[in-house]
């Protein structure tokens, strides 16, 4: 394992206001690990809200704001794929024209990662000595997947979780219908994609979802309340920290 820096939490907006579990779970696994933590009381949203949905000028000032409270920091880690993408790869296109901030967020860029994506691509860490009981399928975020290239560190950490056992679902690649305010603007067809996902989830028989991405979760969390199934949501960092 290389030696650990201390590791900054960028906490994921939904995560801290609606599922704050998810925050304490990853703070406890670093614990786990004896890996030092810090937590900025003062940071906000990244701007990704914003920026998708086109106000570019509105996502500069919370993309000012995250690059003036994280960019002291050693190394970033989130538990949400489309809040480090928003990081890595659009804080420097958005700041393409501005130079002095452009080269400030392209710092900030370099080092946040998402959550398991650390552990084992920087930590070399596949095994975090954790364990739950139960069967489990994993969905793979669209960000996380396509645009981070995350999809094979997820799946190290939970083969080797104690007494878990990965079902893998049909077309787990494909997206759950949130997609942030896409879910809002066209319902209809959100509902439809998110059907297709529940319907793959509840054929494999499972115990719970996991994903590294709370928002995905929580749209899959509706449908699979609606349909009446028991099987149960888990941000990946709470099966990890068990």
């Amino acid at each position: 394992m290389h030696k650990e820096k201390t590791v900054t939490l960028f906490v994921q907006c939904l995560v801290d206001s609606m599922y704050p579990q998810v925050g304490y779970a990853m703070l406890q696994l670093f614990e786990n690990l004896n890996i030092s933590v810090d937590i900025p009381l003062n940071q906000t949203c990244c701007g990704q809200p914003a920026f998708n949905s086109g106000y570019r000028k509105q996502a500069k000032i919370a993309a000012k704001r995250f690059i003036e409270i994280f960019e002291t920091a050693e190394v970033i880690v989130c538990p949400s794929g489309s809040c480090v993408d928003m990081v890595k790869h659009q804080y420097p296109n958005l700041f393409r024209s501005d130079s002095p901030w452009r080269e400030r967020a392209k710092k900030v860029s370099q080092k946040i990662f998402e959550l398991t994506e650390y552990l084992v691509d920087i930590l070399e860490v596949e095994d975090v000595k954790s364990r739950f009981k139960g069967r489990v399928t994993y969905h793979d975020s669209c960000h996380l997947l396509r645009n981070l290239g995350v999809g094979d560190q997820p799946r190290k950490l939970m083969n080797n979780i104690k007494d878990l056992q990965l079902v893998e679902m049909k077309n787990s690649e494909k997206c759950c219908g949130f997609g942030g305010t896409f879910a809002v603007k066209y319902p209809d067809i959100s509902t439809a994609i998110l059907e297709e996902k529940v319907d793959n989830i509840i054929a494999t028989k499972v115990d719970a979802v996991v994903g590294c991405d709370i928002s995905c979760l929580m749209n899959i969390q509706g449908m699979l309340n609606r349909r009446n199934s028991q099987i149960k949501i888990m941000h990946i960092a709470q099966v990890l920290a068990q």
